[in-house]
């Protein structure tokens, strides 16, 4: 049975907008036919006991914990940059 259609190949190639010349198309046509037909076979596995799960290692937060510390002093912060005025720095205009 034809898992995959020449048709369904040159819309696919037409959304990638990419050419394929006809020996690609045939060589595709079978690979995506075993790749569907993988998939056909894993739709067969009852998972009903397996709990679902986001990752398969378990996670943990790596980052230190956020404690509050001395600020830097304005002038020392405004020290190396020429692109200031009235204690701010100045930044290209991201929104127009």
């Amino acid at each position: 049975m034809e898992k995959i259609k020449r048709e369904e190949i040159g819309y696919l190639a037409k959304l990638a907008a990419i050419s394929l010349t006809e020996e690609e198309i045939e060589s595709l046509k079978v690979d995506l036919g075993k790749i569907i037909s993988y998939i056909d076979r894993l739709q067969t596995i009852s998972t009903e006991d397996v709990e679902p799960t986001s990752h398969i290692l378990p996670l943990s937060n790596v980052f230190r914990k956020d404690s509050r510390g001395k600020s830097l002093e304005r002038e020392k912060a405004m020290a190396n940059t020429p692109y200031k005025k009235d204690g701010y720095f100045l930044v290209p205009r991201v929104i127009k």
